[in-house]
């Protein structure tokens, strides 16, 4: 399990555990007012859109053509901090990792 740090829509600070494997895309959709994640996983839309913390970002593997392609298409992209949750795996390497749920569009 990893611990990672969560920001919601309304601003709240949560701590939630993640099972090693999932995409934080699991996890975060059972956060209150969290992701919607309509396409499940499939990177197919941007309803699973989180900020994540520059410090952080860097340390993640970088996003593939695909996701990329949806992220910029967003209306609150955010170069350097914008993911789909769907696309970041949990792993011991993202322990403590921050995160913001973005704006729903």
């Amino acid at each position: 399990m990893a611990k990672i740090k969560v920001t919601d829509r309304e601003g709240r600070k949560l701590e939630i555990e993640a099972k090693e494997g999932l995409t934080l895309m699991e996890p975060l959709r059972d956060v209150a007012d969290g992701l919607e994640a309509l396409c499940g996983g499939m990177c197919s839309c941007s309803t699973c859109h989180i900020f994540v913390e520059p410090s952080w970002a860097a340390k993640l593997p970088a996003a593939k053509d695909d996701e990329m392609e949806l992220l910029e298409s967003s209306e609150c992209y955010r170069p350097g901090e914008s993911r789909l949750a769907c696309q970041v795996r949990v792993s011991p390497a993202i322990e403590g990792i921050e995160l913001v749920i973005a704006p729903a569009e």
